[in-house]
């Protein structure tokens, strides 16, 4: 796949371009939908294939605190790749980007900087300052301008659209099992496994302890898997604040089943399969030993149950 870090870099064919244009956080169901749609229409077009997104996301740019996105941009283009998409454009988001007025972002930077000939979009696109441009504003400029709009309906799910926000919540709640069925996957962060206080250990359940610099990490205790270097492990995982212990700062400990796999200073990535409980207080440090006995008992029948 061919990634491009810039509009400039960019070098349309003069038959044009085929385009979907959008954020992409999490690339759920709803975002393949989108892809497949572009896919079947650029080929009967006979039109060669860019994704249009954006780094960092648009709401960043004014409020970086307030939302978290499901995806590094790593991750999100590699599961572009996966799914077999031509090329990508990550256009940097910036301010004076920000500006530009949804008329200028179509004629501009569709028409005129990428030859667009179809854009697919999700039906609740909005583009341009203040958000002012839709799919109906996008599909009059397109006749216009010489380009094909097409608007793909949302995916719904028990009555409401698949979306990246519905997600983010369903994450911050804990709730992996509804995430990883409106991803179409199981959720996943990553990062690299560093020194922590080695209270796992003297419990008599090690733990990997992982800085992730994923943004969004589902509260609870959880069954997990753990991967690295085509090797896949089983493993009980806390994320949180072990306030058993009064830390303070969140973190990501996995202790791995039937395994002592060296892991210091490797880069990991792991998926959520199911949670287990809260986090909580416990009086001590034999029942938190316990309680992580009775956490492995139930990944164990969960990983069972799944036959992993």
């Amino acid at each position: 796949m061919r990634i491009f870090r810039s509009l400039d870099a960019v070098t349309p064919p003069r038959r044009g371009l085929a385009l979907a244009v959008g954020n992409f956080d999490g690339l759920h169901r709803g975002h393949r939908r989108i892809i497949r749609r572009l896919s079947r229409e650029a080929e009967a077009a006979g039109l060669p294939v860019v994704l249009l997104t954006f780094a960092p996301h648009p709401e960043k740019i004014f409020s970086p605190d307030r939302l978290l996105m499901i995806q590094t941009l790593d991750q999100r283009l590699r599961a572009l790749c996966k799914l077999g998409v031509e090329s990508v454009a990550v256009v940097p988001f910036t301010k004076s980007f920000a500006r530009m007025s949804a008329d200028s972002f179509a004629s501009g930077v569709l028409s005129s900087a990428l030859k667009a000939r179809l854009v697919v979009v999700g039906a609740d696109f909005r583009f341009g300052a203040k958000r002012r441009g839709d799919a109906a504003f996008l599909e009059a400029a397109g006749r216009r301008l010489g380009f094909r709009t097409i608007a793909v309906p949302p995916l719904l799910e028990e009555g409401a659209p698949v979306s990246s926000s519905r997600i983010r919540t369903t994450l911050l709640s804990g709730n992996v099992e509804e995430a990883a069925r409106l991803l179409g996957r199981p959720y996943e962060i990553e990062g690299d496994v560093v020194s922590g206080s080695g209270r796992g250990r003297t419990l008599g359940f090690p733990t990997a302890n992982l800085a992730s610099p994923n943004e969004i990490l589902p509260p609870g205790v959880f069954a997990t898997r753990l991967f690295r270097k085509g090797k896949t492990w089983n493993s009980v995982t806390n994320v949180g604040r072990r306030p058993t212990f009064g830390a303070s700062e969140p973190s990501v400990e996995t202790h791995i089943l039937d395994a002592s796999p060296l892991l210091y200073g490797a880069y990991l990535r792991l998926t959520f399969v199911a949670r287990l409980r809260d986090e909580r207080v416990f009086r001590s440090s034999r029942a938190l030993a316990g309680a992580i006995r009775a956490d492995i008992a139930a990944a164990r029948r969960i990983f069972g149950r799944f036959g992993l």
